[in-house]
């Protein structure tokens, strides 16, 4: 198996909208280490993050941080370790669409 470190997805979604930041691709697993997310305007806003399995349909049962506050011009950083199977979906979420995410990790193949 041949492990990739790389850039899994940088997105600024648009305002009010969860959107796919990542799918694991198929026959692939990866491993999230990082998370950072940035509020690029002076104006607060409020960010979701959630995992999908196998790209379920987005329910409740899926956030792993909802209705978090991010002040203006300020970053926050997740240290995740999320190990994830083949098409499994990280879905983010931003209420104005003035964050941008951008997702860490390794690609097992």
């Amino acid at each position: 198996m041949a492990t990739t470190y790389k850039v899994l997805g940088q997105l600024k979604p648009t305002a009010a909208t969860a959107t796919t930041l990542y799918t694991v691709p198929a026959s692939t697993q990866t491993v999230v280490s990082s998370l950072v997310i940035t509020n690029i305007t002076n104006d607060a806003t409020t960010i979701n993050i959630a995992v999908r399995p196998a790209g379920e349909t987005l329910a409740d049962k899926h956030y792993i941080a909802y209705n978090n506050n991010l002040g203006g011009f300020s970053t926050r950083f997740y240290t995740l370790g999320i190990t994830l199977g083949a098409t499994d979906v990280i879905t983010v979420y931003d209420t104005t669409g003035k964050a941008s995410f951008n997702l860490f990790g390794s690609e097992i193949s």
